[in-house]
């Protein structure tokens, strides 16, 4: 289905040729002035100089071109050159109606679906999820999503952080802990008890101690390095040990993941990686692209136009150890072998930006991937409190995601009960879908890239851009039709009338620039673009709201007219933020 966008410039392209110039200046955008027009044109201004006319001769020869435009209903040039468009309410109208049985509302289906693995979400086993994990699991979600929607295949890998000194130091604590569990028997050689001899209360507990002691004793460090290198060899023993600490870890994390409406299809770790190592270097070696510098196995990956200084890429340090680098190019192998994709996308801190221009450079360069696969990096910014730094608890420590879930659903929960608006037995199950809105729109409404303040207060408000706000809307909507239903209305009868009012015209533009908008969004990995359109869809809904009487409205076919407007407003809404990771209660 063409966008209304596409069939304007299309009709000011065709008018551009007709008086003789080229159609390519037929360029549309919408208004920078709405207060004059809906949409505007500035071709005549580009053009004035490549024809050695007055822009607004050029102007007036096209106008004259579309006089009897039937997408329309304004068309007025204004000095010195610029075209002001209006659309014609009728036009305006019947696309509508034809977007409403559009499959999904006016997004294309991708000619060419690509199958495009993200990676997001990066959690380590054995510690909770906290604050810092919330970006690239909210973001990642977004984007795969909204590709899904666009019709690429996407593939979430959640790629868990399982295999380095962490795992030395939570066996090495049991060890001292606990001496007597077979896993430390040298000599056993029967089945492995198939219970944890932790839970994850107690893991949890365990590697913070473990990595304090490390740096206080050089001893104990040394022991939980040995004891990483058994378990890399594959002491079974400590590899037991290993599985049930990843049990226990990932349970755990698609709990919490849960609570988030964050999914992967892909439960893939640093381990899978390894076995494919040995080859990728011997590789690098036998083609002459990795040497030896001080001991170190490394790549160049500098290039002429570098403004700055691009460290070689170092595959295996000096006692032959590999490092994130080394697992990451071999995830990459063990990505094309497994799934060949056309585009491997990493949601990952913008301060790991350096690490993964080596790695793709490497990548590249050694011959890892295609020609043709692409391979990128959308750095996100940090999640601030008020006072500009780091998220952080009361106390001042990293604050656990479980808990900022937790106290946001609380405060929705005291926001829901005193606006009386849901019963007390529903309102907590309001206040955990309202405080995900929160979380989620608060988080995504920022350009990722950027740096933003977590303000609890702010995400939480009913009123202003946040996801409690979007959901009203939303709720506000289904109450209208709940209503035209109870009163024996049909909601599929009738059809979307030509706009008759101000404010019911600005809600039809709106949702008209929806297919547009997402279409964009994915493009530009931006959800925050899905976030500033809804917020528009919701204000324009609302005003429209607050002018017409929509359910008191005499005439029978302009309220059903109206009907079918909310309607495509909801449907537009809920797919919107459905893109965006969270859903909408009937009440609040």
């Amino acid at each position: 289905m063409k966008k209304i966008m596409e069939l304007m410039a299309e009709e000011l392209s065709a008018a551009f040729e007709k008086a003789g110039y080229d159609p390519a200046y037929g360029r549309v955008t919408v208004s920078s002035r709405p207060d004059l027009c809906e949409y505007q044109c500035n071709g005549a201004m580009a053009g004035a100089k490549a024809y050695k006319k007055a822009p607004f001769i050029i102007a007036d020869q096209v106008a004259d071109q579309l006089k009897d435009s039937r997408i329309f209903s304004m068309v007025e040039v204004v000095k010195p050159g610029f075209i002001n468009l209006k659309l014609d309410e009728s036009y305006l109208a019947s696309w509508l109606n034809e977007m409403a049985t559009h499959e999904k509302l006016s997004v294309n289906t991708a000619e060419q679906p690509k199958t495009i693995i993200i990676d997001y979400g990066g959690p380590n086993v054995a510690k909770p999820l906290h604050v810092g994990h919330l970006r690239s699991a909210i973001i990642g979600e977004s984007i795969k999503r909204i590709g899904r929607f666009v019709g690429h295949k996407m593939i979430g890998d959640v790629h868990l952080g399982d295999w380095g000194l962490q795992m030395g130091l939570i066996i090495t604590e049991l060890k001292h802990r606990q001496p007597e569990l077979v896993y430390f028997d040298e000599t056993y050689t029967g089945e492995y008890p198939s219970e944890a001899p932790f839970t994850i209360g107690e893991l949890e507990e365990i590697y913070p101690c473990a990595s304090a002691k490390s740096k206080e004793d050089e001893e104990y460090r040394k022991e939980a390095l040995e004891a990483t290198h058994l378990l890399q060899q594959g002491n079974p023993g400590y590899t037991a040990l290993w599985n049930h600490i990843l049990n226990v870890s990932v349970t755990d994390l698609k709990r919490n993941y849960a609570n988030l409406d964050v999914s992967f299809d892909l439960w893939k770790k640093e381990s899978d990686a390894q076995p494919y190592i040995p080859e990728m270097v011997q590789h690098m070696k036998d083609e002459g692209y990795a040497y030896e510098d001080q001991g170190a196995l490394v790549v160049d990956v500098k290039e002429e136009s570098d403004t700055k200084e691009i460290p070689p890429c170092i595959l295996l340090k000096s006692d032959g150890a590999s490092l994130y680098t080394t697992t990451d190019l071999a995830t990459i192998v063990e990505r094309m072998k497994l799934f060949n994709p056309d585009e491997i996308l990493y949601v990952v801190d913008k301060r790991q930006e350096l690490h993964f221009i080596q790695v793709f450079r490497c990548a590249r360069k050694t011959g890892l991937v295609k020609e043709d696969t692409k391979l990128s990096f959308l750095g996100f910014g940090t999640m601030n409190g008020k006072d500009g730094k780091p998220f952080k608890t009361r106390e001042g420590g990293v604050m656990r995601l479980e808990n900022l879930i937790s106290e946001i659903d609380e405060e929705m929960f005291h926001k829901i009960v005193e606006n009386r608006s849901v019963k007390d037995k529903d309102a907590q199950e309001t206040a955990k879908i309202v405080g995900l809105s929160a979380i989620k729109y608060g988080d995504l409404s920022n350009q990722a890239t950027k740096d933003y303040i977590f303000d609890i207060d702010r995400f939480t408000s009913f009123e202003g851009n946040t996801g409690p706000y979007i959901l009203y809307t939303i709720v506000r909507i289904k109450s209208i039709l709940s209503r035209f239903k109870e009163n024996g209305g049909d909601l599929e009868a009738g059809t979307l009338l030509p706009a008759v009012g101000i404010s019911e015209k600005n809600l039809m533009l709106q949702l008209a620039g929806f297919g547009a908008t997402i279409e964009n969004a994915f493009e530009e990995k931006a959800p925050h673009k899905i976030c500033a359109y809804i917020y528009e869809v919701s204000n324009a809904f609302n005003s429209f709201y607050h002018e017409t009487k929509i359910l008191s409205e005499e005439d029978p076919m302009r309220k059903q007219s109206y009907i079918r407007l909310i309607t495509l407003a909801k449907r537009v809404l809920e797919t919107s933020i459905d893109l965006l990771g969270f859903t909408a209660p009937d009440k609040m």
